[in-house]
Parts: structure tokens; sequence; C-alpha cells
């Protein structure tokens, strides 16, 4: 019971620290980490101990869900040089990076030890820096980067890890083997992904009610993270492919379940990221605890670990910036202020933790686990620094470097895509065999308000029925008008959100506002 009295407290909580980080302009799941921590140091706080293996399981196929769905296959097909150069190469560079360094400094680590600390420190979290970014009103090309990197490289780390741990458990050398069981893993995981993704959609067209189809996409990023990890494949990769599916799917007449849907994934995000982050914050006392004062004269190194991942970042991006001067547009950083940005924004989280609890505290011949105490202390204090300090630091550094965006490219874009959107329901209502006799001035009140259609289309259409038969055609024809005009609109902003220089997240307010309009219609 005093379990989940705590569990309920870390949601009480989170609530209490998005309001509290609107009125600080700082991000919550920040607030959440260092509020969880704090309130650990009172006399008689209880434990809350979670199986390390359970950690990523639970959090990460929402979370990741939850992300995923505001992309698109489009922007891959963009970003794929990125993806590779982020989501793979990054995480390599820093696994190597931080490894050399871990071997050099800690005497007797061993190679797939530091290999395993290397793979802790490398992926960025793509909850948090979605959660940050998103406040700062960073420019979207930028937290398109971020988010491309950040749904994809907790799987190449993971694979590191996995192999890293199982050579110093077996005393098997660690090598290169690791490439091909990575891309089995994430071609597999990808097929599971177009699977779930299918059989998804097969299974809310046949539930009618709204609330019952949000239900089956809480269950079904578990779903498609355990089978994914059960056939051994990459359990990351499937939540995401699952969730571009289900959206490149979607369909034009679903508005209310989109409505539903968005309202109801809000509420689990951010209920979900806060706990995760409490949880994050009350495991981080408990290795201080369990390390004891021995954690000091491990500092040193955590420091050197935590300047080493940023530095390499830094450098990383500033190769790219390099490279897309030289004419690559495909490349994410353009400038040096894009670089600084890019670079503080590589905040870990979950995986970090995760990958760090996971850990074996012995080796199968009763030895300890090499260097593990000081493995667990460097990670979490690249999690501490790179999460913390960024978190509370970058509304400053956006405003100190002048990076903050206005929204006028994206008002551009969505006035190009409301545009679009309506001449596509003119076009549909010229055509439409029901309303070909109405004269081209009043399908034209469409483009303009077609709110007021019902009032328009009573005036005097039908001169030659009685007043309350011609109220019932006309509000008949002006349901029909207006449910025409907005199924073409809606299906013509989902094409447009397949486009490969769409932006999905300006598609996604077009199509609510759409979807919002076909709420209120009134009813036949």
């Amino acid at each position: 019971m005093e379990q989940f009295v705590l569990i309920i407290g870390l949601l009480f909580a989170t609530v209490v620290a998005v309001g509290l980080g609107d009125k600080l302009r700082l991000p919550y799941p920040v607030l959440m980490l260092i509020m969880a921590g704090a309130l650990t140091f009172i006399p008689g706080f209880p434990d809350l101990r979670i199986d390390p293996e359970l950690i990523l399981p639970i959090f990460l196929p929402p979370l990741l869900f939850a992300t995923a769905q505001k992309s698109s296959w489009a922007v891959f097909k963009v970003r794929w040089r990125t993806l590779l150069l982020l989501a793979v190469a990054l995480i390599v560079v820093s696994t190597i990076m931080v490894a050399g360094a871990a071997w050099l400094l800690v005497p007797a680590i061993g190679i797939p030890a530091a290999v395993a600390l290397g793979a802790m420190c490398a992926p960025p979290d793509p909850v948090a820096v979605d959660s940050i970014a998103g406040r700062v009103h960073m420019p979207r090309r930028l937290i398109t980067v971020l988010q491309s990197e950040g749904l994809f490289n907790d799987a190449a780390a993971i694979v590191i890890f996995q192999a890293a741990v199982a050579s110093a458990m077996d005393g098997q050398p660690f090598g290169i083997g690791v490439v091909g069981k990575f891309l089995l893993g994430a071609a597999v995981a990808v097929l599971v992904g177009m699977v779930m993704g299918w059989v998804t959609g097969l299974i809310t067209r046949l539930i009618t009610s709204p609330v019952a189809r949000s239900a089956v996409t809480l269950v079904v990023p578990f779903a498609a993270y355990i089978l994914a990890e059960e056939v051994h494949a990459s359990g990351v990769i499937a939540v995401v492919v699952t969730a571009l599916e289900m959206k490149r799917h979607a369909r034009a007449e679903d508005a209310t379940e989109r409505i539903t849907r968005a309202a109801f994934w809000d509420v689990v995000e951010l209920l979900v990221t806060g706990l995760a982050f409490g949880l994050v914050g009350l495991e981080m006392r408990e290795v201080i605890k369990e390390e004891g004062s021995a954690i000091w004269g491990m500092l040193p190194l955590a420091a050197a670990i935590s300047v080493l991942v940023i530095l390499v970042r830094f450098l990383w991006f500033g190769l790219l910036a390099l490279a897309s001067r030289k004419g690559d547009g495909d490349l994410p950083p353009t400038s040096l202020k894009d670089v600084v940005i890019l670079t503080w924004c590589g905040m870990r989280g979950l995986a970090t933790l995760a990958l760090a609890l996971a850990l074996p505290t012995a080796l199968p011949n009763g030895a300890d686990f090499p260097a593990r105490h000081e493995i667990i202390v460097v990670a979490c204090a690249v999690l501490l620094i790179t999460l913390v300090l960024p978190g509370l630091t970058l509304p400053w550094l956006m405003r100190a470097l002048k990076a903050t965006d206005d929204g006028a490219e994206e008002r551009q874009a969505a006035t190009v895509l409301a545009l679009r959107a309506q001449e596509a329901a003119v076009a549909a209502l010229r055509d439409h065999a029901l309303i070909k006799e109405l004269p081209m001035e009043k399908i034209a009140l469409v483009k303009s308000k077609m709110q007021r259609l019902h009032a328009e289309l009573l005036d005097g259409s039908l001169k030659n029925e009685d007043q309350d038969e011609r109220r019932r055609r006309g509000r008949e024809l002006a349901i029909a008008v207006q449910t025409i005009a907005l199924d073409a609109a809606r299906s013509e902003v989902l094409s447009a959100r397949n486009e490969p220089d769409a932006d999905p997240e300006v598609v996604d307010r077009v199509l609510r506002q759409l979807d919002l309009r076909t709420m209120v219609m009134p009813e036949s």
C-alpha cells in the first residue's frame, strides 16, 4: 500500500510541477526529478523499488509512441542521413570515446565493462528533449532533428550495452558481430511495427466507440515492444514504426476519434513523463545512499566523463555544420548557434538510468562485475549534468543566442495548408452531384465561411415548399454540404502529412481545427 501511495503522490506532484513550471518557465520533467530527489532526504521517506528490467518496458513504449505520433515517414525519408549520423553513428562514436576514457582512467574496468558504460552514457532521451525543447520556442527544424535522433538512438545503445554485458559475463571478446545483430534486430522490429500498425488499424475499424479506440492505442505500444523483444528484435524501433504506420493510415472520417485520442494521449504523456522522472529522482537517491562516502572519490571521474560526452556531441555537430556549409542541405546544423543549441539539448534520461540499474552485480564465477560502482556513479552523474543543467538554462541560452522562433514560418505553412484544404473542399462541392444545381456564388461561401452555409442555403433555395419543409431540407442540405467539404479538406490535409516538405505538427494543428468543426456540426 505504501508503494501505491507513493506512486499516487508522484502523479499529484507531476500536476504541481506542471503548474510551477508554467509559472517559472521551467521544464516540468527537470522539476520532477529535483523534487523527487529532494523528497528522499526527508527522514522516514519510503523507498520505491522497481525491477531494472521493467523500467524500459513500462515507460519507453508509451512515451516513444507519443513522440513518434508527432512525426511521419516523410520526415525520415528527407532526414535519413541525419538519422544515420545521429541515431547510429553518434551513438557509436560517443560509446567508443567514453569507453576509451574509462578504460584509461579506471585500471580494472576491462573493455566490455567500459563499452557498457559508453552505451549507457551515449543516447539522449527523446522524452526529455521533447518536453523541454518545445517550451522555449525552439525553431521547428531543430526540434525535428532532435526528435528524429531520439526516436531510434536508444535501440543502438541498448544493443551495444547488451553485447558488452554478454561479453563481460561469458568472457568472449567484444567484436564486430554487434553490427549484424543490430541490423537484424532493426529489420525484424520494422516488420513487427508494420504488422502491429496494420492489426491496430483493423481493430479500430471494428470498434465503434471512440473511447475504446483510444484505449486500444494505449495497449498497442506495449504489445509491439514486448512482441519485438520476444523475437530478439528492438522493441524501441517496433514501437516507433507502429506509431508511424498508424499515422500513415489515418482516415479523414475519424475526426471524433482523433480529438478523443489527442486529449487522451496528452494526459497519458504528461503523467507518465512526470512519474518516470520522479522515479529517476528516487532511484538516483538510492544509488547515492548505496555508494556511501566512496562516491566522493568517484566524482572526478564522473565529471571528466560528463564533460567528454558534451564535448564529443559538440565536435560532432560542428563537423556536420562544416559539411552543411559545403552544400549538403540535409544536414541539421547550419551555424555555430545551431551547434551550441543541439549540443545543449543532448539530455540523458530514462535509458541511461535503466541501463545503469540493469548492470549485473556479479560475474558467473561469483566475482564482482568489473568497476560496477564506478560505472553506476558515472552514468548517474552524466544523467544529472546533461539533464538538469541544460533543462534549467536552455531558456536563458535561447534568449542569449537570440534563437527563439516567433512562429512566423509555422503560421505561414499553416496558412498555405489551410488554403489548400479550402480549395479541395470547394472542388469537391463543385463536382458532387448533390449540389451541382446550386449557384456558384453559394458554393463560394464554403471557401470563406462554411459556418454560414446553413443560413445562406435556407435563403430562397426552395421557393415552392412550405416554410417548415424548406427549413428541414435546407438544414439537411447544409449538413451534407459541410460534410462533403470537410471530408475533402481533411483528406487533402492527411495527404499533405505524408509529403516530404510537410511539418507533421503543423499539419496536425490544421487537421485538428477541421476535426473540431466536424464535431460541432449539427446532426441532421
